[in-house]
């Protein structure tokens, strides 16, 4: 099993901010009782980013924002093409000048 790169993780990471699903953060919204330890530790909360109790027995999540991690995932697609634009450039320029060198 090969290890993932950091940057893999990242983009994984922001993958499931942006497409997660917060089928399991809305449960625990309407839950009349803070479920128990083994069924939090099952449920899918990547998405949030607070949970906090309020007066009168309700309970108030944040999400991460789902945009901002569209745009880094956006970014980072830009600039990986864009290396790999400037990467196949010099490449090109490099063996074209060899092949001038030959001759």
């Amino acid at each position: 099993m090969s290890k993932k790169s950091d940057t893999q993780l990242v983009i994984d990471g922001l993958k499931k901010l942006a497409f997660g699903k917060v089928n399991d953060a809305v449960t625990l919204v309407f839950a009349e009782d803070i479920p128990p330890p083994e069924l939090l530790a099952k449920m899918q909360l990547f998405n949030l980013s607070s949970v906090k109790r309020v007066k009168g027995g309700g309970v108030e999540i944040q999400f991460f924002d789902r945009q901002k991690a569209l745009e880094k995932l956006y970014e980072y697609a830009i600039t990986a093409q864009n290396g790999k634009l400037s990467e196949n450039l010099l490449k090109a320029l490099a063996d074209s000048g060899d092949d001038e060198l030959a001759v």
